[in-house]
């Protein structure tokens, strides 16, 4: 460890392979920060915290710690949450719609261990969803509710330890991750579905968009369709929700005829199929759909320069 920058700062100087753990344990933690907070960089602020408060534990502290990974998951954890706890009030004066930060769909695989005991049919798989659609309902839920659903069924962890993490009895955090919350998930249809007819939905809507074919692309869109476009304040972006069949299809169309020079290639997200276009080597936007039944039900724009960090062509393995 070593220190450097502004008067007063700690930075961590270890490679990974010195860290607890070493660089899957750092991968497993940025996969709960993400989870948790919406976004690759500030997943990486609340790593890079949690490490700072381990090395500033003397030797013999370190020594005691009987099971670091359990420790790290903890103190992560309470980062997070401290980082919920005044992300409603920045995200209020954010420029325009805040979206989460779409990955691809292989970014954290393997990093998700251990099963909670709870009913399967009554278990969200978020382990397996690390989507859009599974990130905006979260939005809405408490800091504590949020924690405490992610910490439980995605990462399996006891009642009784996330309590130490929220700072309330078990009962109360037994509350907090309860059906209800994973009954918000499901009914904003941000879990399971047909990936199948997702995708063709996908395939069949950039078509449309693509051939400027307004009549195929707004029998695509579901009548109370909404589309959100993020551009952080930095880039031009839609500052408000756009509402329904007629006005969701001509914004998309208008959109292509503005940017002829793009190019278009399919990815995949937590979503399932989802478009990329890129200028270049530059990832200037990705687009998710949320698909309900064969309609489109919400379109997600991330188009912030700061939320397309996974999708440059050099992108670090995280």
């Amino acid at each position: 460890m070593g220190s450097g920058g502004e008067e007063g700062e700690v930075r961590v100087d270890t490679g990974v392979d010195d860290l607890p753990g070493g660089a899957g344990e750092r991968r497993r933690l940025l996969s709960l920060g993400y989870r948790m907070l919406g976004t690759l960089a500030e997943a990486e602020d609340a790593v890079q915290e949690t490490y700072l408060r381990w090395y500033r534990l003397s030797a013999a502290e370190r020594a005691a710690v009987a099971n670091p990974p359990a420790w790290l998951t903890r103190v992560a954890s309470r980062v997070c949450l401290d980082v919920l706890a005044s992300a409603r009030h920045r995200r209020e004066r954010y420029a325009g719609e805040w979206l989460p930060e779409p990955v691809p769909s292989d970014l954290f695989s393997g990093t998700v261990s251990g099963r909670p005991a709870v009913d399967p049919f009554e278990r969200v798989s978020l382990d397996e969803s690390v989507s859009t659609a599974v990130l905006v309902v979260m939005e809405s839920m408490t800091p504590a509710e949020r924690v405490a659903l992610v910490l439980h069924d995605v990462f399996g962890l006891p009642f009784a330890e996330i309590a130490d993490v929220v700072g309330r009895a078990p009962a109360a955090v037994r509350q907090l991750a309860s059906s209800s919350a994973r009954r918000r998930v499901r009914e904003h249809g941000a879990v399971g579905g047909d990936r199948r007819e997702h995708d063709a939905v996908v395939r069949a809507f950039a078509r449309a968009a693509g051939t400027g074919d307004v009549e195929a692309l707004a029998a695509l869109l579901d009548p109370s369709v909404v589309l959100r476009s993020d551009g952080g304040g930095v880039v031009s972006a839609a500052r408000r929700p756009v509402r329904g069949r007629d006005d969701v299809a001509r914004f998309l169309l208008g959109v292509v005829r503005k940017n002829p020079a793009l190019r278009v290639r399919e990815v995949r997200t937590g979503d399932g199929l989802a478009h990329c276009f890129t200028d270049g080597e530059a990832a200037r936007a990705v687009l998710n759909l949320r698909v309900r039944d064969g309609h489109v039900q919400d379109v997600w724009i991330q188009l912030n320069p700061g939320k397309l960090s996974a999708w440059a062509p050099s992108a670090p393995t995280r």
